[in-house]
């Protein structure tokens, strides 16, 4: 943008630009970090029998606090769910799981041998309820009321 009269460029035209590209990067670099299944060993896949103790329903995340037995031992367990946003879209909220509920679920656990899951099959035989995360989308199923 050189203006021919006086052989400069004009005072501002360049802000334009790098106001342009810090907005860009400001807004992408964290969505593409917040993505990131780093913590979890997304090769391996682990399935547990727990126990509900607590659910989160916050954002970006929510997730369940369970536990787990083996043996006589007991082990706290955080299973990491897609984002809240696409969960309240599936009809997901903050009741859906309560303490005390016996879930199967299966996903990838978390590196150094974490307690850790990123949950993706989820089971209550109870209900019937299913929870998949089938790539990057979320989905439940109920069974119709004539299935119980």
């Amino acid at each position: 943008m050189l203006d021919p009269a006086r052989n400069r460029i004009p005072p501002g035209s360049g802000n334009v630009k790098l106001i342009a590209v810090v907005v860009l990067v400001v807004c992408v670099v964290p969505v593409q970090a917040h993505h990131s299944l780093s913590e979890y060993d997304v090769a391996q896949k682990l399935t547990l029998n727990v126990t509900v103790r607590e659910f989160r329903f916050v954002n970006p995340h929510p997730f369940l606090l369970v536990e787990s037995r083996a043996g006589g031992l007991a082990s706290v367990w955080r299973l990491e769910l897609d984002n809240r946003f696409e969960l309240v879209e599936i009809g997901m909220n903050a009741n859906t799981f309560v303490s005390g509920d016996r879930l199967l679920v299966t996903g990838s656990p978390g590196q150094n041998q974490k307690p850790i899951l990123y949950v993706r099959a989820l089971d209550r035989p109870s209900d019937g309820f299913r929870y998949e995360q089938v790539g990057t989308t979320p989905r439940i199923a109920r069974p119709s009321r004539g299935d119980k």
